[in-house]
């Protein structure tokens, strides 16, 4: 099978191989992919800023597709099931972190796409706890976006609570950040979206998706645009999905006192400046998420079928596997929104 693989470390070193197709065994799955989203993790993997994976690997965890085969344990799912998948391929099974499901903290978790194989691929292997069988209208197209989606439900569902009439603010108008949108909206909250001048297309899709607000804070004033819509008070809840040092202390003092600032976007270094007297003085609870567990994934699948999220408006490229290098390109450009790779023939 076609597959597009990280040979070794470093920039690059990435190419489109024939690999065997992967074979099932007691509770895997194998699916024939459909799509793939580019995620931001692949681009740094690609740039060989992240280190995390484990080389060689097919790259690729964003996914949808078709059940072609099953294990002999596999009891639930069967061939002809139009699916997705969780990313944790093992866990250890024993720690405290596996014990309640969370599998996104277990220290010897492995990956799908990072370290093995994933989905930018004809063929995919996963286990069967980590598969969701789609409902019949949600689409192979919207579907291969609800592992970002399920981090987003993590971050506003279930490291916080987001109230009907709380008013958030969210940093970062890209794929993460218009997910985070509309799972907050779709709780009925009043969303300002923040972003830079070159994210005026990106901004625009944020409205239309059901942001109250757009700022450009290289023209606009956020500081005042936010005092006003809340009374002078701040935001209640903060989602920072932009990973920039700047916009995180842009946002903290942005936050009502005794509110939530949720941190979604990965810095570049490790250890960052932060204005820590704006969290000790405004009481602010400052909140790291990590990814998603199977709970995300079961709310974000549900948000799909209600029609709550839309994610197909949010692609605005498609690209062939052969053509991988091109969507790569293409995100790098920083001139798409959301790119899928799609294997089918």
């Amino acid at each position: 099978m076609k597959a597009v693989m990280k040979t070794a470390p470093g920039q690059d070193n990435m190419s489109l191989e024939n690999l065997p197709e992967p074979k099932v065994q007691n509770d895997l799955v194998k699916i024939k992919v459909a799509y793939t989203g580019i995620c931001g993790t692949d681009i740094h993997t690609f740039t060989g800023e992240y280190r995390n994976s484990k080389t060689p690997v097919v790259l690729g965890h964003e996914f949808s597709g078709t059940v072609v085969e099953v294990g002999n344990g596999v009891t639930k799912v069967k061939v002809g099931d139009k699916v997705t998948s969780e990313t944790t391929y093992t866990t250890c099974g024993n720690c405290v972190y596996c014990l309640e499901k969370d599998y996104n903290l277990c220290s010897n978790r492995t990956g799908i796409g990072t370290q093995v194989n994933g989905s930018f691929a004809e063929y995919v292997l996963s286990r069967e706890e980590s598969i969701h069988v789609l409902p019949e209208d949600i689409s192979l197209k919207a579907a291969a976006l609800t592992e970002p989606l399920a981090c987003c439900v993590h971050a506003a569902l279930e490291k916080t609570t987001i109230e009907e009439d709380d008013k958030v603010l969210i940093f970062g108008p890209g794929p993460i950040g218009l997910l985070q949108c509309q799972v907050v909206k779709a709780q009925g909250a009043f969303v300002i979206m923040a972003g830079i001048t070159k994210d005026k297309n990106r901004l625009d899709l944020a409205k239309s998706l059901g942001a109250d607000v757009i700022v450009d804070i290289q023209e606009e004033n956020l500081e005042e645009i936010v005092f006003k819509q809340t009374n002078g008070y701040g935001v209640d809840k903060l989602f920072e999905c932009s990973g920039a040092v700047p916009a995180i202390n842009q946002g903290l003092p942005l936050v009502k006192k005794k509110g939530t600032f949720v941190q979604v976007g990965i810095s570049r270094e490790k250890m960052n400046p932060i204005d820590q007297e704006s969290v000790i003085q405004r009481e602010i609870q400052y909140v790291g998420t990590r990814s998603q567990k199977p709970s995300s994934w079961h709310t974000a699948l549900e948000l799909l079928k209600e029609h709550k999220i839309d994610t197909e408006k949010m692609v605005t490229k498609i690209v062939s596997l052969e053509d991988w290098r091109q969507g790569f390109e293409a995100v790098l450009s920083g001139n798409e929104i959301k790119v899928l790779v799609k294997s089918l023939s």
